[in-house]
Formats: structure tokens, C-alpha cells, sequence
């Protein structure tokens, strides 16, 4: 079923931002077909701002059509079994994965709820509901192999769901949508991590997925990878040790200086994400600088 977009405009309705494409998505665990819902391009409807450190594109509101999130529709929900995968895997899914989601059904739903209660996967997908899908996606990826990459997808799952919860936040204040985005955040900095230690370690390659993301509009590959995890542990990894945090800080920084000598001799490398690790660059450089100041002064002190 394709929406009329041209009726609904002439009516004067509410102008319409998605649509549900002809041929419905089979579910790979409970083998029903749902709709599938996509948005509409052009038209005014995405109005591209600025991109963040996180690598996450900004969309700008429109007189028309206000404030879009395209980010909730690149994942897909089963209404009848809660299951929710990146498009691209309900057709990958294996048997024995489908059996595990299908066993795992009741809790998903019921955590899920729990933090997104009364969420809807009938209806023309709202923010909350986008959010909703994306933590169903995350705990679906819990129960898959790993040659199906499962933590590289979490990790980009979890990063958007930082987002979709500071978007959250912004409209429903006071709904503690602010201290999950920081759940989602700490999730988002230890599955990256964990992603590259499962690569380097072969434990579970990352090359299952296509486009790392981690917003839907360019793919950084696995240097934005390793940008992201740099990143994630500078903003949001833990600060009670600090010996810890320092250890892991110089680390990223030689891994962000090897980035930088790629880049500058390669073309193929993304500008904005060579910008970025230059700023994360100076900023670790900044902390750890000011961490050996401070033991200087300490010694001088003794």
C-alpha cells in the first residue's frame, strides 16, 4: 500500500513525510508479512544543518513539514513478534538466529516497555516510536551469531539511540529521557571498543555490515570507527580512575595520529572526519598535558 501524497496535500492534511512501500517485509522469526515504512525525499523535507563531533548529521526544521527524523526509519519492527533489524538483515537472518529472537519475544517487549511504554509499530511511526524500534533493534542483535557482526550494529544502534533520546528530551522534558541518553552513550563507548578488539582479536569481524554510519547520510568506514571510539571514551568513558583514563586517552591519541597519516596522503579519506579527529587530537593531547602538569607540580611540591 502506497500512500497518496498528492490527495492528503490537496485535502490540506497534515503534509505527509513517509510512505509504505507495494511489497510488504516478510519477518524472518514469525514468518508474517508487515508493512514497510519509508520517508519521502525531496520536497523540503530533509534540510541538512550541521554535522557534530559524533559524526551525527543535524536536520534543520521547515516551514512545511517542521522537524524530521529520518534516523527512526532505517530500522524495521514486526508488529507481531517485536522483532527489529536494519532493513538489509530480515532478509540475511538465519534459521537458528530466528529461533533465538522468537524464544526471547516476551522479554524484549517487556524491557522495551519498560522504558518506552505503550511504544506502536502499527501506526505511521512518531519519534518516540522511532526510539522504541531502535532498542527493540538492540536487544534482537543480542541474540544473533556472530557472523552476523552483531556488536558493530549494536554499537551504531546504541550511538543513535543516544540521539533519538536527546531529541526526545528536547520535546518531553522531565521523562528522563536525558539520563538514558547517557545509558546509551557509556552502551554506544563500550560496543565500539568491544567491536575493535573482536576485529583485531578475530573473534567477530566487522566486515558484515556495509555502511558504518553512523547517521544514515555517509558512510566514515572503520576510521570513523576508531574516531568513534576515541571519542565515546574522551565525552562519556569513566573518570573515577584516573590512571585508567589517561592510559586510554594516550592510546586513542596515537590511534587518532595514525588516522591523521592516511589522511593526509589519501583523497579518499571523508574532510569532515579528518576535521573532527584533529579536534578530538588537540583535546586529548590537552588532557593529557594538563594531567602531567599537574604530577610536575606535585613532585616540585614534595
Amino acid at each position: 500500500m502506497v500512500r497518496n501524497t498528492k490527495k492528503q496535500a490537496d485535502d490540506g492534511k497534515k503534509p505527509v513525510i513517509s510512505f509504505y512501500t507495494k511489497d510488504k517485509m516478510l519477518c524472518p522469526v514469525c514468518r508474517k508479512p508487515f508493512a514497510r515504512e519509508e520517508m519521502l525525499s525531496g520536497g523540503g523535507r530533509m534540510i541538512a544543518g550541521n554535522l557534530t563531533d559524533e559524526l551525527h548529521r543535524i536536520f534543520e526544521p521547515s516551514a512545511k513539514y517542521g522537524t524530521v527524523y529520518p534516523l527512526i526509519y532505517a530500522v524495521g519492527a514486526c508488529p507481531v513478534c517485536h522483532t527489529a533489524l536494519l532493513w538489509n538483515d530480515f532478509k540475511t537472518l538465519s534459521e537458528h538466529d530466528a529461533d533465538a529472537i522468537m524464544d526471547d519475544q516476551d522479554e524484549r517487549q517487556k524491557a522495551v516497555s519498560t522504558v518506552f511504554p505503550h511504544y506502536n509499530l502499527s501506526r505511521d511511526r512518531t519519534l518516540f516510536d522511532g526510539a522504541a524500534m531502535y532498542y527493540l533493534a538492540l536487544l534482537t542483535y543480542e541474540k544473533t551469531s556472530p557472523t552476523f557482526s552483531p556488536t558493530i550494529k549494536k554499537a551504531i544502534i546504541s550511538l543513535r539511540l543516544a540521539w533519538l533520546c536527546g531529541d526526545l528530551q528536547a520535546l518531553a522534558p522531565g521523562y528522563n529521557y536525558d539520563y538514558m541518553q547517557q545509558v546509551f552513550y557509556r552502551k554506544a563507548l563500550f560496543l565500539y571498543q568491544q567491536a575493535l578488539e573482536y576485529e583485531t582479536g578475530r573473534v567477530e569481524s566487522i566486515a558484515g555490515i556495509s555502511n558504518f554510519g553512523p547517521d544514515i547520510d555517509k558512510n566514515y568506514g572503520y576510521d570513523g570507527v576508531v574516531y568513534l571510539s576515541g571519542l565515546l571514551e574522551y565525552k562519556y568513558g569513566q573518570r573515577e580512575d584516573i590512571t585508567l583514563r589517561l592510559k586510554k586517552l594516550d592510546e586513542y591519541k596515537r590511534a587518532i595520529a595514525r588516522v591523521f597519516g592516511l589522511g593526509k596522503s589519501s583523497k579518499s579519506k571523508p574532510g569532515p572526519l579528518l576535521e573532527h579527529s584533529r579536534n578530538l587530537y588537540d583535546n586529548l593531547t590537552k588532557e593529557l598535558k594538563e594531567a602531567s602538569d599537574i604530577d610536575l607540580d606535585e613532585d616540585a611540591a614534595e
